[in-house]
């Protein structure tokens, strides 16, 4: 049966950059959002607005038909699902949990494994498309699990994207933005040498983006990354220590599976440096000041 507007208690778990537009896009479709996160202050305006407060995730889940959790690390996602008193122990039965964190496939396996157990429905939904994505409601999302908890809450997940695929069982959506987080880092490396070399050649970097975003070099870090590394805005769409976590994740799978990503093992070390030099909380696109400055 299809989640409908107006008669599902919504609750998320991590109202940060990207979790909070999407808390304010379920709330005008007509959902009832419940909300946690660790520093109340930062779920205010939406609380003002209408949405819900508890104390802990598993008391948000007691009340919630839907728990969709938006967390930092995948030691985040076990202690809100399988800690004492977790959402797992307290969630009621029947009710959908979804992952949306960018977090490890062998944790996704083992949260719908245990879901399944108690008579949940569990999917791994991570997504692309930062902190703007998820102000315009067109994330990416990909998404693992059942196919039949998918359908379900599929309207729930068009609120806040515009490119949702269904990828596998468990673990698939985790394995799937994996792909996107390697793409994204080489991709990275190549937007900043790009704009490094721009510079040291004398030309207007602004005036090179309008000839290079789009034709074969286009991505979305060149069209939406770049003018903010131009105008000295590193600020966080999404954090640095988060995308290392996630070259982590992909790295340490590769290894389990035979693969080898000398792409990714150089990006993950160049921002292993920015964060190493205070950076672990400015965007990605801070790589700059890293490069910017190699000789």
């Amino acid at each position: 049966m299809a989640i409908q507007p107006g008669q599902t208690a919504v609750g998320l778990v991590g109202t940060g950059v990207m979790g909070k537009s999407m808390a304010g896009h379920w709330m005008k479709a007509g959902y009832q959002v419940h909300l946690y996160n660790r520093t109340k202050a930062k779920a205010q305006e939406l609380l003002d607005q209408g949405a819900q407060w508890h104390d802990t995730p598993g008391e948000l889940a007691r009340h919630c038909d839907v728990i969709v959790t938006m967390v930092g690390f995948p030691s985040d996602v076990e202690e809100v699902y399988c800690g004492e008193k977790g959402i797992l122990e307290q969630a009621k039965q029947g009710s959908y949990l979804i992952d949306m964190t960018t977090s490890s496939p062998k944790l996704a396996k083992r949260i719908e494994t245990e879901a399944r157990e108690r008579g949940l429905f569990s999917l791994d939904a991570p997504v692309s498309g930062g902190d703007v994505g998820a102000r315009e409601a067109r994330l990416s999302i990909m998404v693992g699990g059942s196919r039949d908890a998918f359908d379900a809450v599929l309207g729930l997940l068009e609120k806040v994207g515009t490119n949702i695929v269904y990828q596998g069982e468990a673990g698939a959506g985790q394995h799937t933005k994996m792909c996107n987080q390697i793409a994204i880092a080489s991709n990275m490396m190549g937007v900043v040498e790009a704009l490094v070399y721009a510079e040291k050649s004398g030309l207007d970097p602004l005036t090179v983006l309008k000839s290079i975003e789009t034709g074969a070099a286009g991505s979305w870090s060149l069209s939406n990354l770049a003018p903010r590394i131009i105008a000295g805005n590193f600020a966080p769409g999404f954090y640095v220590k988060h995308f290392i976590k996630d070259m982590k994740i992909a790295l340490e799978a590769a290894d389990e599976m035979g693969a080898v990503l000398p792409g990714l093992a150089l990006a993950k070390s160049l921002y292993e440096k920015l964060a190493a030099s205070g950076e672990e909380d400015s965007g990605t696109q801070a790589l700059y000041k890293i490069i910017s400055q190699l000789r």
